[in-house]
């Protein structure tokens, strides 16, 4: 076999600048630039970056780029190779606590980063996680189990049917008395709700948690993540399929959100998570639960039934102008049984795409709408569109987020293909998809981050 290039990933004059001064990729190194004077460890460069930077781990964790016209000398003090295997954990784990088995469905928070590409790939086993968060042993006797390791973007509705019905496993066949989930935070949210609607009569709580951050950057958020969603799991009376994730950007606390009322409000932050259209169900920090409401299934006797029939020709459409009518008549023609619009406002589409609709109908596609506003209801007895669109036979949404309606339709179809029975499903709350109202504070309060939010969550505290 070749030697491994001692410089990979480096080339150009990044190179030519690593070969004068005799240092190569993990070598501890102190560099003085015209600015400065930094130490750290030379990591490999990823196979697409330029030839004008090197990349150096400084001690706190954190990685930099340096201009190679800057450097004016670069000394080698040590060599430290990157290792990536993490330590068995120092404590055993009780078997005398509250069993939860910890399922890795893949997702940041079992990833790391890839020195090759410059990318975050999955690589953390949930046994690894668990090494890396010895607090679990004080909350619960977890389990950790790989169903397989995937980043969120390619989670697909097959997989959510082996997630139920291994979920289904572990409470009925095994007693667990909680489930935690690790999942992309990207589809987090498709998951929880086609969880809470194939888990039926769930006695004990389903939790679902992700990071934001990669479990080997010091920003990390996985770890706080996993020992809260883990003391839900095991120390809360929900029997609900939930979601545990940070309140605010910092380690203060996690909100804990319905399955069917959650979703991702940002790309990048750590609280990226918000329940909308309702409050959350409550928070949890250090090790202890409040809840902020009494709106919710509690825990019971009993077995879960996994009720995983779907229909997979279901699509999601977001209005916006100058929709094309093509669209909608193309799923018509390659046999799509359902469609979920996002529409504008009080859930309304262009009146040019009214003929495409009522051919859909027509040849036994069935239409839901949402509002695209995410907060709100859908109000179609308002203007003329809305009315329209009723009386062709769309489906109101109520106040469901868009992607939960897609995941609801997707199931309706699965059991039945009676429009009466399909438009009574689709109308009726099986999950607390659908809330009576929202409350008046819902909007702003309770979502943390917000000063006057905090403020009222450290009286609670």
């Amino acid at each position: 076999m070749p030697e491994e290039d001692p410089l990979k990933g480096y080339r150009g004059k990044a190179r030519q600048i690593l070969e004068k001064f005799g240092v190569k990729v993990w070598s501890v190194v102190e560099i003085t630039t015209k600015k400065a004077v930094l130490r750290g460890i030379i990591l490999p460069r990823y196979e697409y970056a330029d030839d004008k930077h090197i990349t150096l781990k400084l001690p706190t964790g954190y990685n930099i780029g340096i201009d190679v016209a800057e450097i004016l000398n670069i000394k080698e003090i040590g060599y430290e190779p990157g290792e990536y295997k993490l330590p068995k954990p120092e404590v055993l784990p009780d078997k005398s606590k509250p069993r939860i088995p910890f399922l890795g469905c893949g997702g940041t928070i079992a990833c790391r980063l890839d020195y090759r590409s410059g990318a975050v790939i999955p690589a953390l086993t949930p046994e690894e996680l668990y090494s890396m968060v010895s607090e679990l042993v004080e909350i619960a006797y977890v389990e950790p189990r790989l169903l397989f390791s995937l980043l969120s973007e390619n989670m697909r509705p097959e997989y959510w049917v082996k997630i139920a019905e291994e979920v289904a496993k572990e409470i009925n066949e095994r007693g667990a008395h909680g489930v935690v989930l690790a999942h992309g935070t990207d589809t987090m949210s498709f998951t929880s709700a086609a969880l809470s609607f194939m888990l039926r009569n769930l006695p004990v709580p389903v939790v679902m948690v992700g990071s934001q951050r990669s479990s080997d950057r010091p920003s990390s958020d996985a770890a706080i993540n996993l020992i809260n969603a883990v003391t839900v799991a095991a120390k809360s009376d929900i029997a609900e399929v939930t979601v545990c994730m940070h309140g605010t950007s910092s380690d203060n606390y996690s909100l804990i959100h319905r399955g069917t009322r959650v979703r991702k409000m940002h790309s990048s932050r750590r609280d990226a998570f918000r329940t909308i259209g309702d409050i959350p169900l409550g928070m949890v920090s250090n090790g202890k639960i409040i809840m902020f409401t009494n709106k919710y299934r509690r825990r019971t006797d009993g077995e879960v039934v996994a009720d995983v029939k779907y229909e997979p020709k279901v699509s999601l459409l977001y209005s916006y102008p100058g929709f094309d009518p093509e669209i909608i008549d193309f799923l018509v023609d390659k046999g799509y049984k359902g469609i979920v619009f996002a529409g504008t406002g009080l859930g309304h589409v262009g009146d040019y795409l009214f003929d495409s609709i009522r051919r859909a109908i027509e040849e036994g596609v069935f239409i839901v709408m949402t509002t695209q506003c995410l907060w709100g209801f859908v109000g179609m007895n308002v203007y003329e569109t809305g009315r329209t669109l009723l009386r062709m036979g769309v489906i109101p949404g109520h106040n469901m987020l868009p992607e939960v309606a897609y995941v609801k339709l997707m199931w309706v179809l699965g059991h039945t293909t009676n429009p009466d029975e399909v438009r009574k499903l689709i109308q009726t709350n099986i999950a607390g998809e659908i809330t009576e109202g929202e409350p008046y504070n819902g909007y702003v309060v309770l979502q943390g981050g917000i000063p006057e939010v905090d403020k009222l969550i450290e009286k609670m505290l």
